[in-house]
């Protein structure tokens, strides 16, 4: 039942009442339970939505923050009775989530982009707004745990490991860890949508998504095409003792390891 989930999680073992939380919803299961969960503890729940930057042309299509994905946060809000917000971070986002994934390919590198909107946009930028509006804390839907031990606060794997994201959060800092709740890390994945199925809310059966929230669901090639054609710089395939084998059509449409697509032959991989 409902009611039962108010004693499977507690925050550093207490029972937190009235404390000030803000939840960043993106539309999808996850935040959604995160947020009804808060609330069912006791706490004072806000919802806020980031609005991030997208393509010319293609405003509407980060998945993020689509149309769609903040009517379903905005119903959430609704359902269960907290205040929603849109935040805009179009700016902020594309200087310096979207340059450093640039910046990452001219360099060589596979960027790693939510690492970056992680320690930058969520737990920077975001949480900056939540405590300016006197909130303790700020949730998100991430699976992953938090334990205080030693007077620090220790980031823990979810208890479902098949969702875990602690990779993701590694980079967080105590500073940011001290304000942050993960309550769904503490349920399986098949048991947040039963959670969220209880507490009716129409995200129960959402899609999970994992493509890079402003490719729009295309092809990374794509857009840097688009965006800063001189990394897609032409060049010889040169195995390791000198001998050219092939060419290539710029080194950010490969990746380390790849063996299919590079139109060279050979009876080992390379």
């Amino acid at each position: 039942s409902i009611l039962g989930y108010f004693f499977i999680w507690h925050y550093n073992d207490q029972v937190m009442t009235k404390q000030k939380v803000v939840v960043a919803m993106s539309g999808g299961v996850d935040s959604s339970v995160a947020a009804a969960l808060l609330k069912q503890q006791g706490y004072e729940v806000t919802g806020m939505m980031l609005r991030l930057w997208s393509e010319p042309g293609k405003e509407e299509s980060n998945r993020c923050c689509t149309p769609d994905a903040m009517a379903q946060a905005r119903r959430v809000a609704g359902i269960l009775d907290i205040p929603f917000y849109v935040i805009d971070a179009k700016d902020v986002f594309k200087e310096t989530v979207v340059q450093y994934f640039l910046d990452g390919y001219a360099r060589g590198e596979t960027p790693n982009p939510c690492l970056m909107c992680n320690r930058q946009i969520r737990w920077t930028f975001l949480l900056n707004h939540a405590l300016a509006l006197g909130a303790e804390f700020m949730a998100t839907g991430h699976y992953v745990r938090i334990k205080a031990e030693g007077g620090k606060q220790k980031l823990l794997r979810a208890i479902d490991h098949s969702k875990d994201q602690s990779y993701v959060l590694h980079v967080l800092k105590q500073h940011q860890l001290a304000h942050a709740l993960f309550s769904v890390g503490e349920f399986p994945k098949p048991e947040i949508r039963r959670i969220a199925a209880d507490f009716g809310l129409p995200t129960a059966s959402r899609a999970d998504s994992q493509d890079l929230c402003f490719l729009a669901g295309e092809d990374y090639r794509g857009f840097l095409q688009r965006n800063a054609a001189e990394i897609l710089q032409p060049g010889e395939i040169v195995t390791t003792s000198g001998k050219l084998i092939g060419k290539h059509d710029g080194l950010a449409n490969y990746t380390i390891g790849q063996r299919k697509g590079l139109g060279v032959a050979s009876p080992v991989p390379l």
